[in-house]
């Protein structure tokens, strides 16, 4: 089977540039590789549903990891897949991070929000937001209490209740990640009769 000459050229231009940054890794034979491997790394992370800026951020973070461990290709006749896994890897990570988001509501301005969003009386948010707290550890109701009624700042909870500091974000974070459904749907039943 006989290649295109385009696609020889490529693999020889590429094979040109890998070797002289694989034997004299500087500035000037990095810059040449990362020209050569760029375009192709964000059209990789692009086929992969990534948006462009991320595929950029993401490409940027493999050629960086080949500059600071060029020296352990031991085959170079691999490098090429071997800088591919390392993109493999890092859209891993990408996914994984992404999968562990979770969503929470920002809780200052919860009171607010539902009075304003009301024809109804302040005091029947207040009863429907004390409903939502059944949902929540005393733990947890006592660190949104502090936090967002008290309007005690983390470290003075901390100090207060002798826990560590990142006790009291975790509490808050796990309590408004329970209360974030609750609040969702309120908000779209809200919308549907308006």
């Amino acid at each position: 089977m006989m290649h295109p000459p385009m696609a020889n050229d490529r693999t020889l231009r590429e094979s040109g540039v890998i070797e002289k940054f694989l034997v004299s890794p500087n500035e000037e034979s990095f810059a040449d590789l990362f020209r050569v491997f760029t375009p192709q790394l964000v059209a990789f992370f692009r086929s992969r549903g990534c948006e462009v800026a991320l595929s950029e951020d993401l490409t940027q973070e493999v050629m960086l990891t080949v500059y600071r461990k060029a020296a352990q290709v031991r085959d170079r006749s691999l490098f090429r897949a071997w800088l591919f896994k390392i993109a493999r890897n890092a859209l891993c990570r990408q996914y994984g991070k992404k999968s562990r988001e979770v969503e929470t509501v920002d809780l200052a301005n919860v009171a607010g929000s539902l009075v304003a969003s009301s024809n109804k009386s302040a005091g029947t948010s207040a009863f429907e937001f004390h409903g939502w707290m059944v949902f929540l550890e005393s733990s947890e109701r006592e660190a949104l209490t502090l936090r967002f009624v008290e309007e005690w700042e983390y470290h003075e909870i901390a100090a207060a209740k002798k826990i560590p500091i990142g006790t009291v974000q975790w509490r808050v974070f796990n309590a408004k990640k329970k209360l974030a459904p609750h609040l969702k749907a309120r908000q779209i039943s809200r919308r549907e009769a308006a």
